[in-house]
């Protein structure tokens, strides 16, 4: 009688692993990124150049520490 060879799962496992790391980066990018969704960015932004054109208008004026 002929004998069973036994399958061999190498391709199998790195295959199954290779995918998990995949899905692993994919899941930790998106919870990276969520920050840039609620809008904070764009507010922080708009605070810092607000910021910097008061800084400029206060120097042409003599206003440097108001």
């Amino acid at each position: 009688m002929a004998e069973e060879k036994e399958k061999d799962n190498t391709w199998l496992i790195a295959g199954v692993a290779i995918a998990a790391v995949i899905v692993l980066v994919v899941l930790l990018k998106k919870d990276e990124t969520k920050h840039l969704q609620s809008g904070a960015v764009e507010q922080l932004q708009a605070e810092t150049f607000k910021n910097i054109e008061k800084r400029k208008t206060s120097n042409v004026t003599g206003d440097v520490g108001n």
